[in-house]
């Protein structure tokens, strides 16, 4: 199985990369991983509403380009519907039964994901109601495939 993750904007802290680091090292022996960066634009204070959806929408051109073709989407979204981690090892079981072989996830940058990359995505996913640096949401999310993995391979998760 091949997981792509297509994200906004580079890691910046040292520790978040460790523990990506980790996961990445961990996920080798379940899936074929990909981490695809595109350049998040650079935004100011006070940003008008007209200037918040220009920078979504130049961002999800980039993420759209991205996507590789005939893969499952999931963009991960606030507004998008919670899931387990049983439920997200279920939902990956699900995919390869019908014949995906390929899931891509989709981080957004600190403005969120545009309209397009919402609407081109098979299923929005929340991982929390909580708010979280799209830079921490790309270790959660690894950590949550990591453990979907261990629980369809019958391992113990908990650790």
């Amino acid at each position: 199985m091949e997981i792509n993750i297509v994200v906004v904007g580079k890691i910046k802290e040292t520790y978040i990369q460790t523990g990506i680091n980790d996961f990445y090292q961990r996920l080798e022996r379940f899936v074929n991983l990909n981490i695809i960066e595109v350049k998040a634009e650079k935004i100011g204070n006070n940003l008008s509403g007209g200037e918040i959806e220009q920078v979504k929408e130049r961002e999800g051109r980039e993420i759209l380009a991205k996507i590789p073709a005939g893969n499952y989407v999931i963009a991960l979204d606030v507004k998008g519907k919670p899931m387990t981690s049983r439920g997200l090892a279920k939902s990956i079981q699900n995919l390869q039964l019908q014949g995906y072989s390929s899931i891509t996830f989709i981080i957004g940058g600190a403005l969120g994901l545009s309209p397009e990359v919402l609407n081109a995505a098979n299923y929005s996913l929340s991982l929390s109601h909580m708010t979280f640096t799209h830079q921490m949401i790309r270790l959660i999310l690894l950590e949550q495939v990591y453990r979907a993995f261990k629980i369809i391979n019958g391992e113990p998760y908990h650790k």
